[in-house]
């Protein structure tokens, strides 16, 4: 058996650290904890992997930019022969407050176009996800300006403990039941 947890986030130093990247940056943060390293890109992403817990895992960022996400996850899917159920998702939520993270099983893309890319290519809504709150735009402020922008310093330390606390569910994910990682998490 294989989990995967893949991180949606768009490549390239201009976008590291931005509102958008977030599923990246607890892929990292699950990285560093388990001490592995990405290797060259396969699949149009960033693969690592190793076995925790007598679990294989692998970690994956796309780098496909987060609209065509599917195009990356679909064959890695397929090549290593991964269930659906195996698959946890760590992407960023307009709807969600700044460091308020959300567990759930299945659901709608509400409007993320990675999410709408992954659903396409997947053929199903039902996959789990681990949702990042990053809040939404004041001022007029245009959504995609708003995301792809950086965290403001006030953000800071509640989207570092969204990262850390995201990266914890994803740890207990690999051996707990989905179900009862949700009941923990989203309390």
């Amino acid at each position: 058996m294989l989990k995967l947890f893949v991180g949606l986030g768009n490549p390239g130093k201009e976008y590291e650290q931005t509102r958008h990247n977030v599923g990246f940056m607890v892929i990292d943060e699950l990285a560093k904890r388990w001490n592995i390293s990405f290797q060259a890109a396969k699949f149009n992403g960033m693969i690592a992997s190793k076995v925790i817990s007598g679990e294989k895992v692998i970690l994956c960022k796309p780098l496909t930019y987060m609209n065509l996400s599917g195009e990356c996850v679909r064959p890695l899917i397929d090549y290593y022969r991964i269930d659906i159920n195996d698959l946890i998702v760590i992407y960023d939520d307009l709807d969600l407050p700044v460091g308020k993270i959300r567990l759930r099983m299945k659901g709608s893309a509400g409007g993320h176009n990675g999410i709408k890319s992954l659903i396409h290519h997947l053929g199903t809504q039902e996959f789990k996800r681990i949702r990042i709150g990053i809040g939404r735009p004041t001022n007029g402020q245009k959504v995609i300006d708003y995301v792809l922008g950086r965290f403001h310093e006030e953000e800071s330390g509640a989207i570092m403990e969204a990262i850390l606390r995201s990266a914890d569910a994803c740890e207990k994910a690999v051996t707990a039941p989905f179900l009862q990682v949700m009941n923990e998490f989203n309390a």
